[in-house]
């Protein structure tokens, strides 16, 4: 409001020094054009001068907008192409997303046709053509959706062609892991894994690609990579710490299970780190393994015994086939005639049989390795206590034919 009042002031102001001016100006300008002469007053000459200078300054700016009508004519030619382009770019994600693959290819084709419209180029050259790219892959993606591989790779192609310009190459990286997730649709581990390895090192450990990673890993048995991706997906958040401790445990037990002799099984529990080692299962089915392969008991033991103690410290840590498991393991250890009894697992299994004796899988166990060091005596007593106390069948069984061994033996 004050602005405009100082203005008006203003106005007003240069106006009357203008009349003051032209009202008390007795100047005159005389032309000689021989023979005339013109006697001009100074405020006519001024005027004209004036009127002259608004004219030509008109006359410059319609020449200068009617050179400039192919220019205008252009950018609207570009503007109604971007309109479009936009357009179908909008109605082929809006169909891809909903499904509608026939209709989100013909959306991506149609903007792929306007947008290379001879007839309104893009002087932006990079920007053009990585929406030109971008356009290709999305009818890519959605005549891989409709199984039409040989649209599908002649789209990629296209795109691919363009990603080798300079201005384009930032965008490759999400090329290529769409083309490794296609190939893994197509169960081609190995043309998933050859488009992985071109992602730079710092898009290689993005979630997605880890992801895409560990997919190729299990297709192609490599427990060991999967297994260590599994481990980058927990530390990035990727999966919960349960979902990947599942998965953990199962990828351990597969890649300690693949070793054909205790040399390969030594280098597969190395690879494992210390969380992996000490889960029930993975010990529980490295120990039975490694006595199957020929390995000592006493390893076995050492793989158990995280399991034992935990056993101990809480009767609940383990289920009732965990801890089945875990005598069973023992139990092979014990039984094994070519290796002396190890004292100091004597001394565990009966300190926890006397802590918690009503246990029948504890009883069982001591009866067992009453049976290794020969005490033939107490080994009867804990069987029958077994066979009155168990509810597990197998046990139940195993424990009747151990006491009447026992019992022609001592006949």
């Amino acid at each position: 409001m004050v602005r405009a009042v100082l203005w008006l002031l203003a106005l007003f102001g240069v106006a009357v020094g203008a009349a003051l001016f032209a009202a008390g100006n007795p100047g005159t300008v005389t032309l000689f054009w021989p023979p005339y002469r013109v006697d001009l007053s100074l405020n006519l000459v001024l005027l004209v001068l004036l009127a002259l200078f608004v004219v030509l300054h008109l006359a410059l700016g319609a020449l200068d907008a009617f050179a400039g009508i192919p220019g205008q004519a252009r950018r609207w030619r570009l503007q109604q192409k971007e309109r479009l382009v936009q357009t179908a770019l909008v109605d082929a994600l809006a169909h891809l997303v909903a499904g509608r693959f026939v209709r989100a290819r013909k959306a991506a084709e149609y903007a792929i046709a306007m947008h290379t419209r001879p007839d309104a180029q893009d002087e932006s050259h990079g920007r053009s053509l990585r929406l030109q790219a971008i356009l290709h892959l999305l009818a890519a993606e959605s005549a891989h959706a409709l199984q039409d591989q040989s649209l599908r790779d002649k789209h990629f192609q296209q795109a691919t062609d363009l990603l080798n310009i300079p201005e384009v190459s930032g965008t490759q990286e999400g090329f290529f892991m769409r083309a490794a997730r296609w190939a893994l649709d197509d169960h081609d581990a190995p043309a998933a894994a050859q488009w992985l390895e071109r992602l730079p090192q710092g898009a290689a450990r993005r979630t997605v690609a880890l992801r895409l990673r560990f997919r190729v890993a299990r297709m192609q048995g490599e427990n060991a990579v999967a297994l260590e991706t599994v481990r980058l997906l927990v530390k990035h958040r990727a999966i919960s710490a349960s979902t990947g401790a599942s998965i953990s445990q199962a990828l351990a037990l597969e890649l300690l299970l693949a070793g054909q002799d205790t040399s390969q099984i030594l280098a597969a529990w190395d690879f494992l780190d210390e969380e992996e080692c000490t889960l029930p299962d993975v010990a529980l089915g490295v120990a039975k393994h490694w006595l199957a392969k020929g390995g000592d008991a006493a390893q076995s033991r050492k793989w158990l015994l995280p399991v034992w103690e935990r056993m101990l410290q809480d009767h609940k840590a383990l289920s009732l086939s965990q801890r089945l498991r875990l005598v069973r393991a023992l139990e092979a250890g014990l039984l094994a005639q070519h290796e002396a009894p190890d004292v100091k697992w004597v001394s565990r299994i009966e300190a926890a049989q006397r802590a918690q004796a009503r246990d029948p899988l504890l009883q069982y166990l001591a009866a067992v390795m009453c049976v290794r060091l020969s005490l033939w005596g107490k080994a009867q007593h804990l069987l029958r206590q077994c066979i009155a106390t168990s509810a597990d069948p197998e046990i139940k069984g195993d424990a009747q034919r151990m006491l009447a061994s026992l019992t022609q033996r001592k006949d």
